[in-house]
């Protein structure tokens, strides 16, 4: 590929490159995902019909407090239970 000088370029000529990268890139989303999707397709006669989301599936993060106070809860436990 043959390098561009990004400082010669006037705005619109910038703006239209900008555009040309943001197609190609939407091309090449779709069609990796048309593979994935065939793949996942495939994949899915030897198991469990395959679900289709739109994303990785959010995980709750524990806050820093949450775990301080959770483990005061644990080192009390066993006081209490003596007790």
């Amino acid at each position: 590929m043959a390098k561009i000088d990004l400082d010669s370029l006037n705005i619109e000529e910038l703006a239209a490159l900008r555009d040309n990268a943001i197609d190609k890139l939407a091309e090449k989303v779709a069609a990796r995902q048309a593979e994935l999707e065939a793949e996942l397709e495939k994949l899915s006669q030897y198991g469990k019909p395959a679900k289709k989301s739109l994303g990785a599936p959010m995980v709750a993060k524990a806050k820093k407090n949450d775990e301080v106070a959770r483990k005061s809860d644990e080192a009390k436990e066993p006081i209490a239970k003596a007790a």
